[in-house]
This record gives structure tokens, sequence and C-alpha cells, in this order.
């Protein structure tokens, strides 16, 4: 067990991953606007960040068909999925800036034999190439990705599969009262809550303002360690 801010007593812990271990979501801005570009369906930034921010990939680009008033057919909708997962690659080949002390509170909680989880909207093929970089995939028991959920945050299907397959991975008894998601988004925040976790929100994305459903919040993860 560690203790985090507040005194919270803490026996698992889900990460997210845009925003939370790396800095990332300008990287999947640029693919998107790489792969809708060409369909005169790119968006600002700011929508990004107050519109798709929490989306997966599925959901951003419904969104951004149905803001048109276009239809996005699934055979279509596949297509621009792996597209923008290519301009992805290309991009993430430069280097993903890293949060600061966010992988000095990865390996000490895996020092500490803390079970560990990752719960994004990314697809997995968008996060393992990153783990190897920054040599952490063997801190995570369990890896979550939209490829095993059918809806993006904030439905709380994603957090549910993670504290389930986190828990059989160590036939353990800690429950949801002690597990903790990290989140930096309004949408990972409401996603965690609906599944029964705790949440601390760190300020990267959104003012703490925002964050203010989380159970605690922080402005670094550096500050939990």
């Amino acid at each position: 067990m560690v203790i985090f801010p507040n005194d919270i007593q803490v026996e698992a812990v889900i990460f997210d991953f845009d925003g939370v271990i790396v800095d990332t979501e300008p990287l999947h801005y640029a693919a998107f606007q790489r792969t809708l570009e060409p369909l005169e369906l790119h968006f600002t930034w700011q929508e990004y960040v107050d519109i798709y921010i929490g989306f997966d990939d599925r959901d951003a680009f419904r969104h951004a068909f149905s803001s048109k008033g276009m239809i996005l057919t699934q055979e279509e909708l596949h297509r621009l999925i792996e597209r923008k997962a290519g301009f992805f690659k290309d991009v993430i080949a430069a280097g993903v800036p890293v949060y600061p002390g966010v992988l000095d509170l990865i390996l000490y909680l895996h020092a500490h034999k803390i079970p560990l989880a990752i719960c994004s909207g990314a697809l997995r093929t968008d996060i393992d190439p990153i783990l190897t970089m920054l040599g952490i995939t063997n801190s995570f028991d369990i890896i979550v990705t939209a490829d095993d959920v059918a809806a993006s945050k904030p439905d709380p299907e994603c957090y549910q599969l993670a504290f389930q397959r986190l828990q059989a991975a160590h036939q353990s008894v800690f429950s949801k009262d002690t597990t903790i998601a990290i989140e930096d988004t309004p949408a990972g925040i409401s996603a965690a809550k609906a599944a029964g976790l705790m949440v601390c929100a760190v300020t990267n994305s959104y003012p703490a303002a925002r964050l203010d459903q989380a159970t605690c919040i922080t402005d670094s993860l550096a500050l939990l360690l």
C-alpha cells in the first residue's frame, strides 16, 4: 500500500496514457489533421481540447463527420483509423515528451509491488511503441485500450474491464475503494468514478476547476512521490 495526497490509501493504480504519462495529445491532433484535411473535416486545436480529448479514434472520426452532416460508413471508419495510426507512428518516431515525475512514479510503484494497469482510449498499436521507447512495458500488468471496448470515455466500460483484469492477474483482494485512476480529463474522471474507482487528476490538459470531480488533484505526478 502507498499513501497519496489527502491520506488516500492506494493498493492498485490504473493510469490513463495520453496526457498523463506522455504529452501525446498534440501528436494525436497532428495525426488527425493529416488524416482529415484532405476531406476538409479538420478542426482547430481548441476544438480538439474542448470536444475530442477523451474520445477514442472511432468516436473522434464519427463526431468529425456528424458535425458536418456527413455519413461515415464502417468501412471508411476502419480506413481512417488505419491511416491515422500510420501518421501517428510517423509523428512519434522523432520522440515523445514525458511528463515530469511520471516515470519515477511508475517505477516506484512497480518496485513496491503495487498492481499497475493502463486504461486508454488510444489504440494498442499507438501505445506499445511508446512504452518500449520508455522502457516501462514490464511495469504494467494489464493494458486496456480502444481495441478492448465498444465505447470511449466517459463510458465506464474501460475502467471496469481494467479493474477486473488487474484483480484477476493478481488473484488479489484489493477493492475498488483502494484502487485509484490517474486521469487528466473530465471524461476520464467520469469514466473512472462511474466504475467505482477513486481518481487523482493531474492538470496537464485542463485547469483544476475543470477536474473538480476527482478525489484529489495535483499539478504534477512528481508531487505524489
